[in-house]
């Protein structure tokens, strides 16, 4: 590929051509001009041959793409262009990526790297730039292409290095950490307290302790105490090898954004973190995601490896325009999982009317399962009844808004009326009030 200076110089030589023609009369002015700018443009192109020869062989430079360890839905990860090359001359690299369009290009448009003469040693440069990703899925990454000026610059030489990869974009799990820990101290404190302070059944024995003011007779252990000469009372511990549950509604309630991604999205990653707090809890975890169909089930399963098998089946799920069928996704769960669980309902809630298929199949999982509905609900109802009306299109707004949020808190309080749990919360605090209520399920013994 010519540079503008190759332009301008072929340009030039018009000039001596149109002088000869001038200073000489006739067709033979018109034949010197001609075979003046013969000679000149013969001239240039040796010059160019030349230039062309001189100019950096690529066969030996090494160029890859460094991609971090896990492309994250709803963050910023960085991406290095890495060369290992050697050459004679100070040039200026100019590199382009081939990355996936669906993603978000965050950095300079134009990346350049600076190579000095390394005396026929390897030199390394490299070049970053940042990826934004508002969707999950698996995308395709192209190779790498690098321009650089010959000697002269006469030429611009490019090269095309093979760099296709595919990558993963996965469910963010930022907070899972956090919320692992989180519940190991929630944990701690529990088993602090006495056990009068708890209702329910069905907790594993732990260990023995001097009984204190309070603690009920029914826990007393009679024999320790025969034995020690004074009352001992048993101390639980929260059960392990419980089944829990996560299904995810991949409907149409799940399609709107908020915070540049879905319900779904939040879902999910709020999914992500309760399965990584119950597996930290030693509980079994499984998972179901439906709409019209069922689109996938794991059957409940412990350790790091189900958790896995999750984060990997939650990453191309998408939500669909379609209304999805509670009542086929409660029976498939009701024959393929046979142990009592905590089916937790990821979805969203209109009202008793709209959502009755979901709360009558909720409620036909009692006594077996326990379910736990969790509706995400829209913050700009939230905010807007938090305002003050400014006039009186807002006070109708406002009322509109308030009927919505009551006919939401109806719906749900006719699963709890029939002794299931339900959550109403926003899509910022979705995990944590999950977790929070999962802990107190264990804590209660209601498993």
């Amino acid at each position: 590929m010519v540079t503008k200076r190759f332009l301008i110089l072929g340009g030039l030589g018009l000039l001596p051509a149109l002088l000869v023609w001038q200073l000489l009369p006739g067709r033979a002015g018109l034949t010197a001009g001609l075979l003046t700018l013969g000679i000149y443009d013969l001239g240039l192109l040796i010059a160019t041959i030349i230039d062309w020869r001189l100019t950096e062989n690529p066969e030996e430079w090494r160029v890859e793409r460094q991609l971090p360890e896990r492309l994250v839905i709803g963050a910023e990860r960085r991406v290095d262009i890495v060369l290992v090359l050697t050459v004679k001359r100070s040039i200026r690299l100019v590199i382009r990526d081939e990355y996936p369009p669906q993603l978000e290009y965050r950095g300079e448009r134009e990346m350049v790297a600076r190579a000095l003469p390394s005396r026929g040693r390897r030199q390394k440069a490299v070049v970053s730039y940042r990826l934004y990703a508002d969707r999950r899925g698996e995308y395709d990454f192209g190779d790498i292409v690098i321009r650089w000026d010959s000697p002269g610059g006469l030429l611009v030489k490019q090269s095309r290095f093979p760099a296709a990869s595919l990558c993963q974009v996965y469910p963010a799990v930022n907070r899972v950490r956090r919320q692992i820990v989180a519940s190991r101290e929630m944990r701690t404190q529990q088993r602090g307290e006495r056990l009068s302070n708890f209702r329910g059944h069905g907790r594993e024995f732990e260990s023995l302790r001097d009984y204190v003011t309070g603690d009920q007779l029914r826990h007393v252990c009679w024999t320790a105490t025969a034995r020690r000469g004074k009352l001992t009372t048993r101390q639980y511990q929260v059960e392990r090898n419980q089944s829990i549950i996560l299904m995810l509604d991949a409907g149409r309630l799940m399609t709107s954004r908020q915070d540049r991604l879905t319900k779904l999205d939040h879902a999910i990653n709020a999914a992500i973190t309760i399965a990584s707090v119950a597996v930290d809890n030693g509980d079994l975890v499984g998972l179901l995601v439906f709409e019209r169909s069922v689109l996938g089930y794991l059957p409940p399963r412990r350790g790091s490896l189900q958790l896995t098998s999750i984060l990997e089946s939650l990453c191309n799920v998408e939500p669909s325009m379609i209304e999805s069928a509670y009542s086929r996704a409660f029976e498939y769960l009701q024959q393929q999982c046979r142990k009592r669980s905590l089916v937790i309902i990821l979805t969203d809630v209109v009202d008793r009317d709209s959502s009755a298929d979901l709360l009558a199949c909720a409620v036909r999982l009692l006594p077996r399962h326990l379910p736990l509905i969790v509706a995400i609900s829209d913050q700009d109802l939230r905010s807007l009844v938090g305002r003050a009306p400014g006039n009186i299109e807002d006070v109708y707004r406002q009322s509109v808004a308030e009927e919505m949020l009551r006919l939401r808190e109806e719906a749900l309080a006719h699963i709890v009326e029939q002794g299931g749990l339900a959550l109403d919360l926003q899509s910022n605090s979705l995990a944590t009030h999950i977790v929070q209520q999962y802990l107190e399920v264990k804590a209660r013994g209601l498993l």
